[in-house]
């Protein structure tokens, strides 16, 4: 395979995800990430006469590509509507426009109640007329997938129609999709055959979750440019995901794209919070337990002789492998995750720890690698992992009108400390009041917090625990801590006090 070009459209088809709205500020983040980090050729980043709002919010963006050269990788969506897609997009500063003709005779015919010709004579009034204005065109063939099934001569009269235009791609979407491998081989087979000159993209659906299979057969059949989102966004069951398509790219067809790997988590973790739509945990490449192995023997053979490991090594995505704490852990499992944490442990020590980490998950309760040094301190009754931060009391305070007030009293290293704080809620005043202790009294760095999500278990009763996960930076290095209760506010509180534990060793 030779080189595949890249359009990402997740600020445009991915925006219309149900319930999905990006701010302007957050789709000049997300387009500044695709073009300058990950490195995608193209993105695809609105529709014209959306609203004025959108209009900014491309201009912002155009703004900044023209700034750092980048304006010829910014794509519009535009209708054949005469002369108004051209000047919304010609005004925000842009200068590619991606036509939305009818790929198929029933879409042609029944929505538009036109015949091919007049369809074609329309769509060359707008090329025409964005040439005029700088503005330079692909075509995308709405339905192209029914069309070139169920009536290929319609489509190859659309494509021959538009043979003496500046068009300089050819857009091919499963708009429902309905394809499947063996049919988008032969199709892409088809269009290569009869037009071999041609940039033809692929833009894949997932209706039946084959739009991956499809990209694979798309290339396969000769096509040099796919249409990605980031972490499948897309209208109803989303479009191909950016990072399994760079990876099939690479890994089995051996194609080369322009694609920073390491960059593909950090840009998903992005347009996950952006978007609001979690990422599954077993999301390939992406998802928080792809890369963690549960089982003992996966770890066995891991540690042997790489056993249980393929081409999507971790580190390739900017992530490491991981060995879970649970139930099916092993000895393999623990040594592993000892080894990381610089733990050693006598065998028969090994199998006690390994025996609660059982227990606990037999519970069903999360295990963290982080969890590790209280469990061994637990169960062998030792100080091997010694409890530097405690926390003797504290008081935390809310009342209408007035911000919440944390009192707290901590014994650090064995020296007592009291702060008290005011905060947005009652969390964040008892992390101010730590904060402050450890700033100025302490005269310390405090760990920065970049994210934190509460959950509970199934059933919705109100005095259901509450688990709170949160996620610190500390001097480069991320740390995750988990609390449990029956309380949210305390839950949190319990995690902190991990957090400081664990980061108690740097000094």
């Amino acid at each position: 395979m030779g080189r595949i070009e890249i359009m990402d459209t997740t600020l445009r088809d991915g925006e219309q995800t149900s319930g999905v709205s990006f701010m302007p500020h957050e789709k000049l983040m997300v387009a500044r990430e695709l073009l300058q980090k990950v490195n995608v050729d193209r993105i695809e980043v609105a529709s014209a006469r959306v609203s004025e709002g959108e209009k900014e919010a491309v201009r912002s963006i155009c703004q900044w590509a023209m700034r750092t050269g980048m304006i010829d990788r910014v794509e519009v969506l535009g209708f054949c509507d005469g002369t108004t897609s051209v000047d919304w997009i010609a005004d925000t500063g842009c200068r590619h426009m991606n036509l939305l003709c009818k790929g198929s005779r029933r879409h042609c015919e029944g929505q538009l109640k036109k015949s091919v010709e007049e369809h074609v004579a329309d769509i060359i009034k707008v090329v025409e007329y964005a040439t005029s204005r700088g503005v330079n065109v692909n075509v995308y063939l709405e339905d192209w997938s029914n069309g070139i099934k169920d009536d290929a001569s319609y489509v190859f009269a659309l494509v021959d129609g538009l043979r003496n235009t500046p068009i300089d791609r050819y857009m091919l979407p499963d708009t429902l999709g309905v394809m499947n491998p063996m049919r988008m081989l032969e199709s892409m087979r088809m269009m290569r055959e009869r037009y071999p000159d041609y940039h033809f993209d692929f833009h894949a659906h997932n209706d039946y979750d084959m739009a991956i299979s499809n990209v694979f057969a798309a290339v396969t059949g000769g096509c040099v440019g796919i249409h990605t989102s980031v972490n499948g966004l897309g209208e109803r069951a989303g479009n191909a995901p950016l990072a399994s398509v760079q990876a099939i790219l690479k890994d089995h067809l051996h194609a080369e794209t322009n694609i920073n790997e390491e960059m593909l988590n950090h840009v998903s973790r992005l347009v996950e919070s952006y978007s609001g739509i979690a990422i599954p945990p077993n999301k390939p490449i992406t998802g928080d337990s792809v890369f963690t192995q549960v089982a003992g023997v996966h770890a066995d053979g891991d540690n042997k002789a790489g056993l249980y490991m393929n081409e999507l090594l971790p580190e390739r995505f900017g992530r490491k492998r991981e060995y879970a704490l649970g139930k099916s852990s092993g000895k393999a499992n623990i040594v592993k995750n000892l080894e990381e944490l610089g733990l050693e442990l006598t065998p028969e020590q090994t199998k006690l720890v390994t025996a609660r980490i059982i227990e606990l998950g037999d519970k069903k309760e999360i295990v963290t690698q982080e969890d590790l040094p209280f469990i061994v301190a637990d169960v062998l009754h030792h100080s091997g992992v010694e409890e530097h931060v405690k926390l003797l009391s504290y008081v935390v305070t809310t009342a209408y009108g007035l911000k919440p007030l944390a009192s707290i009293r901590m014994e650090i290293n064995g020296e007592m400390y009291e702060e008290q704080a005011q905060g947005d809620g009652q969390f964040d005043a008892f992390v101010r009041a730590i904060r402050h202790i450890y700033r100025d009294k302490l005269e310390r760095k405090f760990p920065w917090l970049t994210n934190y999500v509460v959950s509970i278990p199934p059933g919705g009763r109100t005095d259901a625990f509450v688990q709170a996960v949160i996620t610190w930076d500390f001097r480069g290095k991320t740390y995750r801590t988990r609390g449990l209760d029956a309380d949210q506010t305390e839950a949190a509180i319990k995690a902190v006090i991990k957090m400081l534990n664990i980061i108690e060793k740097e000094y």
